[in-house]
């Protein structure tokens, strides 16, 4: 292969398809191509977005049942005071952070089906063995390597999404692979119902502890099976021929007009991404999200101030988390067709601001339900969006867009160690000062969202005029999507 063709088919580890299969691709009509191009996006669909699914459901479930897990009494049972749940929420985001980077850039050097897979039982592992901790000091540690090892995943699947698809069909899958999280919301709930109308002191143990092992094993379990299913890159994944190989590279070189030239070192990918200005946007936009966002593990605690038994309790936590899987694949929906990003991601984020609003002025039952499916379907909606946004922004070259993610990840996710400090006893019921803070955080991301669309804009204008004045360049030409 010459050096073109060889750039085609990176995007993995492994040997070009070959110039057969590439002359094949190249050879169709638009007619033609968009048929190839349709069986082989089903191909891939039945393939990759289950198996993402499903990982991304017991990586929340996981990461969240401590929160379930102190209206079933492990803060009595492990003797917590004052602000020792905060810090046990706070701090698996620690390890969460400081496995992003990293993670992302050994991913794109490694097969996903693999790598993913594994940290997906070796979470499962120390999941289950939360149920063991006896201490404040044990359930620390063991949240903080929960955190570590969970950390590969969503940055991982958000850039294996990006590696199979193009900037019209990114934001509908991001949104529905992330409607894992808010189905885990509502299971999570009724998981933890049943264990404790059905578990509670078997064998000696308390709900909390059933809820734990019985999650965690099913990670253990599940993630087994995805080493088979999971695929990897186009130019790696075993199950493809050659020539559909080429066409999931070719597609991918129109989307962005540009090869996906897989020649930049780790280092210079990394300080490629760290000198973009528009990845520090990115990354404060994702914080003012995620601190807004630190109301989702109190909100067990909050419905317990309804005055309900623990059953009840644990149901109701459940609704409030359907509604983004409803609402979230129709806006990302029709965001992939424009395709636009700006006005999409920041729309709903007005309800948010209501939801907070709600809140913060009354405790009074009704109302304060209301605000949670405000706070929930408003803040969530479009989150997929976002991602989306960020996965077109970095579109080549490969290396650039893992940095991106991870980094963008690790930053925006700083803001999940301090924001649960925003949630102490004493502020209960109403916690005023938090749900106050957050809707200030929501209007931030909305203003500074329209402020990276204006200056990428700009950016269009000046790729346009010197396109204008180059007439050998070619019409398949990057632009920043919106």
């Amino acid at each position: 292969m010459d050096e073109k063709g060889e750039a085609l088919y990176t995007g993995a580890v492994g040997p070009s398809p070959g110039a057969d299969a590439d002359a094949w691709v190249r050879s169709l009509g638009e007619d033609e191509l968009a048929r190839e191009a349709h069986k082989l996006k089903r191909k891939v669909d039945l393939r990759l977005m289950p198996s993402l699914f499903v990982l991304l459901i017991l990586n929340y479930l996981d990461r969240n049942a401590l929160s379930l897990a102190r209206v079933q009494g492990i803060e009595a049972d492990l003797g917590l005071k004052g602000n020792n749940f905060n810090t046990a929420i706070s701090v698996l985001f620690c390890g969460y952070i400081l496995g992003q980077l990293p993670s992302n850039l050994v991913l794109s050097r490694v097969r996903p089906s693999i790598y993913l897979s594994t940290m997906c039982v070796l979470w499962g592992i120390v999941s289950a063995a939360t149920a063991a901790a006896d201490s404040f000091g044990h359930l620390v540690a063991v949240r903080f390597f929960l955190g570590v090892l969970e950390s590969p995943f969503f940055p991982g699947a958000l850039f294996l999404l990006s590696s199979w698809y193009t900037k019209k069909e990114l934001a509908l899958r991001t949104s529905i692979l992330y409607c894992g999280s808010y189905l885990s919301g509502a299971f999570a709930g009724l998981i933890a119902a049943g264990v404790q109308k059905g578990l509670k002191g078997k064998r000696g143990l308390t709900s909390w502890q059933w809820l734990f092992i019985l999650e965690g094993s099913i990670t253990v379990f599940v993630g087994f099976i995805t080493i088979f299913t999971l695929p990897d890159y186009p130019a790696t994944t075993r199950w493809l021929s050659d020539r559909e190989k080429a066409l999931a590279a070719y597609r991918l070189e129109r989307d962005t007009g540009i090869l996906d030239k897989e020649t930049m070192p780790l280092r210079q990918a990394v300080k490629a991404a760290v000198k973009d200005y528009k990845l520090w946007m990115f990354a404060l936009i994702y914080a003012t999200m995620a601190t807004a966002g630190g109301y989702s593990p109190f909100v067990p605690t909050v419905v317990n101030t309804f005055g309900l038994s623990q059953i009840k309790t644990l149901l109701l936590t459940a609704p409030p988390f359907l509604v983004p899987v409803i609402t979230q694949p129709i806006i990302s929906y029709f965001s992939d067709r424009g395709p636009e990003r700006c006005w999409h991601y920041t729309t709903p984020m007005w309800f948010a601001i209501v939801g907070f609003i709600l809140a913060a002025t009354t405790t009074t039952t009704a109302p304060r339900y209301l605000s949670i499916f405000f706070l929930t379907g408003g803040l969530s909606s479009s989150f997929s969006v976002l991602l989306a946004w960020v996965g077109s922004t970095f579109a080549r070259p490969r290396t650039k867009r893992a940095a991106a993610y991870g980094i963008i990840n690790a930053l925006g996710n700083m803001a999940q160690i301090w924001s649960p400090y925003m949630y102490p006893k004493g502020d209960g019921p109403r916690y005023k000062r938090a749900f106050s803070v957050s809707a200030v955080m929501v209007a931030l991301a909305i203003a500074l969202s329209f402020i990276l669309r204006e200056c990428m804009r700009r950016e269009n204008a000046r790729m346009d005029a010197e396109a204008e004045d180059d007439e050998d360049r070619d019409e398949e030409r990057y632009r920043f999507v919106l």
